[in-house]
């Protein structure tokens, strides 16, 4: 079995760690910089790094901000946030990002993940797709979750890899922030639909809902996480020993 990956999540939004539930109500958290040495030195296998308000706001992402996270990490760092061209995939990864997530821009632009692609790998191109049920359907939601793109959302993912994404997070938006467990059915769909690595994204509440993740589907290669490693209900070396135990296979 390949080795699961824990991954936190810093939503960053003005220059600050922030974190909502369903994507909205913001609160915040904490200052980037420290946050992600702390896990690069407390067990995370990698780190996402979103300027979520980019796409929204329509200008760059915070790229002194970004150079000072990846300076003060040891761990493969994944940036994404007004992400539109491949001269924007080129300064995110001059500042030290290993990848590069695209969400709204590729949605404007799929050609932005061929051409991405062609250019720096499939490794290096992740696909961030903001995922929400619309009448019983998955539906693709741009702009940090704001503007529904009438899109089904299999189709556009097995696209998307189709075109050169190397990697899937799936953001549930209808599971972000409710800490009741990740959205198990709508990742089977896409584990089932692709076969690149898939991160789950959205849901986490407890331990437990890891080992749930993993052993109810083991195609997911990455459990993502925000709130609960932020404040501390989660330790991610607590977390790894008991995924450990459970049979699941991870850096210790």
């Amino acid at each position: 079995m390949i080795t699961k990956r824990i991954i936190p999540c810093l939503d960053v939004k003005d220059g600050r760690v922030v974190k909502g539930v369903n994507f909205q109500g913001l609160s915040d958290v904490s200052s980037p910089v420290e946050l992600a040495k702390y896990y690069s030195d407390h067990g995370a296998d990698e780190l996402v790094f979103y300027d979520i308000t980019a796409s929204f706001e329509g200008r760059k992402l915070f790229t002194e901000i970004l150079r000072e996270v990846a300076s003060s990490i040891f761990i493969p760092l994944t940036v994404g946030g007004g992400i539109n061209t491949v001269e924007d995939f080129d300064r995110v990864l001059k500042c030290g990002a290993d990848k590069v997530s695209v969400n709204s821009g590729a949605i404007r632009n799929p050609d932005l993940i061929r051409e991405a692609a062609q250019r720096y790998g499939d490794q290096c191109v992740v696909l961030s797709a903001d995922i929400k049920r619309v009448d019983g359907a998955f539906r693709v939601f741009a702009k940090g979750g704001r503007e529904d793109t009438g899109m089904e959302a299999i189709g556009w993912i097995k696209r998307c890899v189709s075109l050169g994404a190397g990697e899937v997070v799936v953001n549930s938006i209808d599971t972000d922030g409710v800490k009741q467990g990740f959205d198990l059915e709508m990742l089977e769909a896409v584990c089932n639909a692709v076969r690149v690595p898939v991160i789950a994204s959205g849901g986490a509440g407890k331990t437990e809902d890891f080992v749930q993740l993993f052993h109810a589907l083991p195609g997911v290669d990455a459990g993502l996480a925000a709130s609960v490693f932020h404040f501390g209900e989660i330790e991610i070396p607590d977390l790894k020993k008991i995924l450990r135990e459970q049979t699941i296979i991870v850096r210790l």
